[in-house]
Parts: structure tokens; sequence; C-alpha cells
């Protein structure tokens, strides 16, 4: 999935207008697992000027890369923080950990050759799902829509549920960055 729709399912299932500190919780931990590689591509496009085809074709599927993404994107890494934050009675930190690990579930079922290995450090395989959200030899024809109209849903009843203005416009910008995601990757492939 795209990033931003991994932030508003997240928002959708765990964010409760009027406690800030839940909803904080809920949006960083559906980002989190997927930071390092915002990160990362940031410092190697904007800092070192490298070809985008090279960030996303060799540097992503570099061991150090995927070193980082084994241990961000374990399953077993943040349940072990559930586990912790509910042992601590840190209900936000529950909201973290099962935002990050609804994540994780979503990206499992969606990645087909681009998937992480979800099991570390048990193990390093990465299962390959016969659909993909962005790979169109892997259903993203049917997939990618459904993932813009399930988010554009949700959006709208974010926006129902959050009646702030400064809500409403950061839940349009979610959405915007959802629905426009062929924009974004050309914009960042033209450069």
């Amino acid at each position: 999935m795209n990033t931003p729709a991994h932030v508003i399912f997240a928002a959708a299932a765990f964010a409760r207008p009027f406690d800030r500190r839940r909803t904080v919780a809920a949006v960083a931990g559906g980002l989190a697992p997927d930071l390092s590689l915002y990160v990362m591509v940031a410092v190697s496009l904007y800092l070192l000027g490298l070809d985008p085809g090279y960030v996303f074709g060799t540097l992503y599927f570099s061991d150090a890369w995927q070193q980082v993404f084994r241990i961000d994107n374990s399953v077993l890494v943040w349940g072990l923080g559930l586990v912790l934050a509910w042992w601590c009675g840190a209900r936000n930190g529950m909201v973290f950990a099962a935002s990050g690990l609804m994540h994780l579930a979503l990206d499992l079922a969606l990645h087909h050759d681009d998937g992480r290995p979800h099991f570390w450090p048990l193990t390093d395989w990465v299962f390959q799902s016969p659909i993909s959200y962005w790979d169109r030899a892997h259903h993203a024809g049917v997939v990618g829509p459904i993932e813009m109209g399930v988010s554009a849903v949700l959006c709208g009843v974010l926006i129902w549920r959050f009646p702030s203005l400064r809500s409403r416009l950061l839940i349009a910008v979610l959405a915007g960055l959802e629905l426009f995601p062929l924009f974004i990757w050309a914009f960042l492939f033209a450069t």
C-alpha cells in the first residue's frame, strides 16, 4: 500500500476525536514502518543526488537497506512492542504498535516481489503475495483503485468524525497524497 493509505487506515481504526495523543500514536504507528524508507530515499535522492532508478532498483534491494527493513518491518518486533505497551499499561503505546502491525499485515498482503522479511529475526523469508498494490503484472490495475476508493471512503469517515478545521485539512492533505500517487512518482522520477 501507499504510505498515505496506511496512515488513513490506521487513523480510521484507532484515532479518536478529542484524544490528540491517541490520534498521534495511531498516525505515527501507521507511518513508522515506512519512515526509514523515506529517510533513506530522501538522503539518496536529494543529498547524494543519486538517480531514482538506481535508488529504487538497486539500493532498495541492497543488503544494507534490507537489514533496516528487517527491523522496522518485523511483525515480531512490533508484536513485542505491543506486548510491552500492554504490560506497562501504555494505552497509546498499544495504539502505536497496533497501527504498525496493521501496516505490516496490509504490506504482507499487497507486496509481490518487493516484500519485506516480516518474520525477522526468526527467518529472512519474504512472502511473495500473488497481488501487488503497484505492479500491474500482479493485479495492481484492480488493487490500486480499490485501495484508493477505500482510502477515500475512510477519509470521508474521518472528516465526519473529526470536526476541527485543522483536522479536516490534514485529512484532506492525506487524501490528496493517496489519490494522486502518480503525480508524486512522476515528480520523483522526473528529477
